[in-house]
This record gives C-alpha cells, sequence and structure tokens, in this order.
C-alpha cells in the first residue's frame, strides 16, 4: 500500500472539524494527525510531527491567532521540508489571496463556493498526494521510509509528549514517563502486561505503576479546560468517572499515531 498523506487540520469550526475527520476515517491514503484552533499550536504540531500537508483556515474567529500569523511563523521555522498548505477562508478579498499565496499558501478554497464540502477538501489533497510526496521526497530523504529506527523513535516520543501536553499531562506528574512508555510499548507490540513491563523497567511494582498513570489522567480531567480536552481527546469515554479509563487512554493515542510513522 501506498504511504499515506499525513495532514493536521487547524479549524475553530467543530461541525467542519468533525466532518473532515468523518470523512478521512472511511479513507486509508490519508491520515489526520492532529486538529488544533490555534496557530501557536499548530506550528507546535508541525515542529513535533511533521504533516506532509496542512488544511489551514485562514480566520480562526473562534480559535487563536490566525492563518496568516501560522504563515508567519512557518517560514522562522527550521525544517528539513514545509508542509503544502491548503487554505480554506470565507474571506474573498483579492489582496488577502495575494498575500496568502505570498506567505507560503499553495492553494486557496474558498468555503462560500457552492459545492465547498469537506469532501472536496480531502480529496482535493488525496488527488495531490503523488506530488506532494514527490516534492518531499527530493528535499528531505531522512524523512523518507528509510528513516533510522533511533530517529522514528526520537520523533514518536516527541509526538506523544505534544499529546499528553495538550491533555495537561505534565513531565512533573509522575505518571507522565509510564503513559509515555505504555504507549510507545503499545505501538510497537499490542500486550496485556503494559504495568507489568513498565514497572520491571523502573523497579516498581505492577499495582504502583497503574495507579500512577491512572491518577495523572484523572488529574488531567479535573483540571484541564474542557474544550481543550474535548479538541484533542475525541474517543467516547466509557468510565462512569467521567474520565478515560487507563486502557481506553494508551490505546487512543497508540491508534491515533500509529498509522502516520
Amino acid at each position: 500500500m501506498d504511504k499515506k498523506l499525513s495532514i493536521l487540520l487547524v479549524e475553530d469550526d467543530k461541525a467542519a472539524c468533525q466532518a473532515i475527520e468523518l470523512y478521512i476515517d472511511e479513507l486509508d491514503d490519508v491520515s489526520l494527525i492532529g486538529i488544533v484552533s490555534s496557530s501557536d499550536k499548530a506550528l507546535e504540531y508541525v515542529k513535533t510531527c511533521m504533516p506532509e500537508a496542512v488544511i489551514l483556515d485562514l480566520e480562526l474567529h473562534q480559535g487563536s491567532g490566525s492563518g496568516l500569523l501560522f504563515l508567519s511563523g512557518l517560514k522562522q521555522l527550521d525544517l528539513p521540508f514545509y508542509p503544502f498548505i491548503l487554505i480554506t477562508t470565507n474571506n474573498s478579498s483579492v489582496l488577502i489571496y495575494d498575500y496568502a499565496r505570498q506567505a507560503g499558501a499553495d492553494f486557496i478554497m474558498a468555503k462560500h463556493q457552492a459545492d465547498y464540502s469537506a469532501k472536496k477538501v480531502v480529496d482535493f489533497l488525496r488527488m495531490m498526494k503523488g506530488a506532494i510526496h514527490s516534492k518531499i521526497a527530493t528535499r528531505a530523504p531522512e524523512h523518507s521510509t528509510t528513516e533510522a529506527p533511533e530517529q522514528r523513535t526520537k520523533r514518536i516520543a516527541r509526538r506523544i509528549s505534544l499529546e499528553l501536553d495538550y491533555v495537561g499531562i505534565s513531565p512533573k506528574h509522575i505518571g507522565y514517563k509510564y503513559l509515555s512508555d505504555a504507549i510507545q510499548l503499545i505501538l510497537k507490540e499490542p500486550t496485556n502486561k503494559i504495568c507489568t513491563i513498565i514497572g520491571s523497567k523502573y523497579g516498581k511494582t505492577e499495582s504502583s505503576v497503574e495507579r500512577a498513570m491512572q491518577n495523572a489522567i484523572d488529574r488531567a480531567w479535573r483540571t484541564s479546560d474542557i474544550e481543550d480536552l474535548l479538541e484533542h481527546y475525541t474517543a467516547r469515554i466509557s468510565s462512569d468517572k467521567g474520565t478515560p479509563t487507563l486502557t481506553e487512554f494508551i490505546y487512543y493515542y497508540a491508534n491515533k499515531i500509529k498509522n502516520e510513522y
């Protein structure tokens, strides 16, 4: 199977986010690595996860920053390659369009078009997939399928760190390093002995490792902004406590990341 095209969605309209996410879930040639409504967070995602394409809302009225601020910040990053930028916007100003193109936008799609839809946005990137991958391959061979194992491991660790930070799980929390290890462990090979393996690594009991990880999750769901949780943890929570169980949490992030690397 051809390599999937990794996409970052920068959008503040929840309905638009859901429509794009649901459509991408039906496909096997593209993957959605994240959804953010802030230009600053989008830049963090680009640095850490290196998406190959970005669907960028120009306005971000309900989020923070703007698409133009993102493009300006992107120029300041030292990256092995720069993602293909597909702008979506309600703005119809020719001046703004020209500025966006000069700032680095590759294509602009107007939301006020009669035939605009989530499917059209994603399908355009699917059509461009071969050209995007070819461009990346000529500029960043180290990011290809021959990426060294240690580079891949470091990149996945950075990605996990970013995801944990977004839901409010800090490196200061005891369970942080256990959760990071657990997600990486499941990415390599699913097992029902997560706590046993991690406990052996750190010289801790299985029960103390499990308790530390669940406490870190519970604390995040008590103290983090609900909007951040809803934005970055989109799985259904079946726990009666209103927080993800340890297994739900670990497998959510393992499944989210596994097809991207």
